[in-house]
């Protein structure tokens, strides 16, 4: 590839000589280089685990961007809100010829010129800062609780996207054994030990699952699409095929340790709303602080022809005349305040009851999967292959067979079903917890 490169650019080496052979070389060595920046990265298709769809979210969900856009904002207002004001500059010409008025220089005699700086006092300056530092944090906490929840509507769609693919795969495996024991039936009916109804009913049950799998399918397709749009991605984008079982492990041991971090206001959506209270907290008191004067100083100087011929300093106090507005602005942040509390306390009420609602659906589907797991399906495991065999040797009809697979694929599907279960179930607890690993 690097000869290549050089023919196109119609370089010429000579071979001759050390200057040729180092050139050579150079190129040799930093054309890959070259070759693999022209080739941008592209992020890998998600899909093939929950960590996948994770990243995907944090990088690629517009919602979150645009949230921590809004978050960096509120964070680059904290240092300006402590500023002071930006000073004021004046000229003043005096004695300027009333026959011929201008600003022309030397058309006057005297020239006086003013700095003026603000001084707020009291600490106006830092609760100022405390206010938007709590407002900055707020909306970070905020951000976090959304993509909470985002992250819960992903990792629900991913679950339903594996568990079609796995439902798939079970009955495409009853598809097959049904293939093979209506063989069976056909080389009995060939032999004059059954009647040719038996093959007739295996195709009829082969022909239930083949549409079973193209609703399946479609259901799939559904999930597909419903993942892609929470992702950012195009409803019909690609995903990776599941290679194991979604992950979602639930950190807490019990609903009573959940409940009480819940109590704590571990949970973002709290957070946020108690910082939103803190920080309508702060600026009542900024708004009580209001009501001291603040100091202005002026700074001047005075010219006369091209002489500097005095100086003048000047102190200056607001005069806080509006004290009924003062009191309506700090009745404004207290209301504030006590709204932020409120939300603070209904947010942690509501999630209490969806956290008892979560926890209850996820056990229950996870002791149905242990029961089906442990029990349920051995038994109908066992009773499928004792049917199997008593067919085989004319002790059992084709309906007990075709019952007895039809009730061992149905116990699979069965904890399929209560595994998809389960792991929506954790899905939701996740979410309310603050499990985002």
């Amino acid at each position: 590839m690097a000869f290549t490169f050089l023919q196109l650019l119609g370089i010429k080496l000579r071979l001759n000589n050390h200057f040729s052979y180092l050139l050579l070389i150079s190129i040799l060595l930093i054309w890959p280089l070259f070759a693999s920046s022209a080739t941008p990265l592209e992020d890998p298709i998600p899909g093939a685990n929950v960590a996948s769809i994770r990243t995907w979210l944090y990088q690629h969900n517009p919602q979150l961007r645009a949230l921590q856009a809004e978050t960096e904002a509120a964070e680059a207002r904290v240092q300006p809100a402590g500023a002071l004001p930006n000073p004021m500059f004046s000229v003043e010409f005096l004695g300027i010829n009333a026959s011929q008025p201008s600003m022309a220089p030397g058309n006057d005699d005297t020239s006086i010129y003013r700095v003026r700086q603000g001084f707020p006092l009291w600490g106006k300056r830092e609760l100022s800062r405390d206010v938007e530092r709590n407002k900055a944090k707020a909306y970070g906490l905020d951000r976090d609780a959304v993509a909470l929840d985002l992250l819960a509507r992903a990792e629900d769609s991913y679950v339903r996207y594996w568990y079609i693919g796995e439902a798939e795969a079970i009955i495409n495996r009853q598809i097959s054994l049904i293939e093979q024991i209506q063989e069976i039936a056909s080389t009995r009916y060939a032999l004059g030990l059954a009647v040719q109804q038996d093959s007739i009913r295996a195709q009829v049950e082969r022909t239930a699952m083949q549409r079973e799998l193209i609703e399946r399918r479609t259901v799939r397709r559904e999930a597909v699409a419903e993942l892609n749009s929470v992702l950012g991605r195009r409803v019909d984008a690609s995903l990776a095929t599941p290679i194991s079982q979604p992950d979602l492990a639930v950190s807490s041991n019990n609903l009573a340790t959940s409940l009480e971090s819940l109590e704590h206001g571990v949970h973002p959506g709290i957070q946020a709303s108690l910082t939103m209270a803190t920080a309508a907290s702060r600026n009542v008191e900024l708004v009580k602080r209001n009501r001291y004067p603040d100091v202005y100083l002026t700074v001047g100087a005075m010219q006369q022809n091209t002489n500097i011929e005095s100086y003048e300093v000047m102190l200056e106090v607001e005069i806080p005349f509006q004290q009924r507005a003062l009191r309506e602005r700090e009745r404004e942040s207290r209301l504030l305040e006590e709204s932020a509390l409120a939300r603070a306390s209904q947010e942690q009420l509501d999630l209490q009851g969806r956290l008892g609602m979560a926890w209850s659906r996820w056990n229950g589907a996870k002791e149905q999967r242990e029961l089906i797991e442990n029990t349920l399906l051995p038994q109908a495991d066992a009773n499928y292959k004792s049917a199997l065999a008593s067919y085989q040797v004319s002790k059992v009809d084709f309906g007990t067979l075709l019952a007895a697979l039809t009730e061992w694929q149905g116990a699979d599907l069965a904890r399929i079903d209560a595994t998809r279960d389960e792991l929506l179930g954790a899905v939701a607890v996740r979410a309310i917890i603050g499990d985002s690993k």
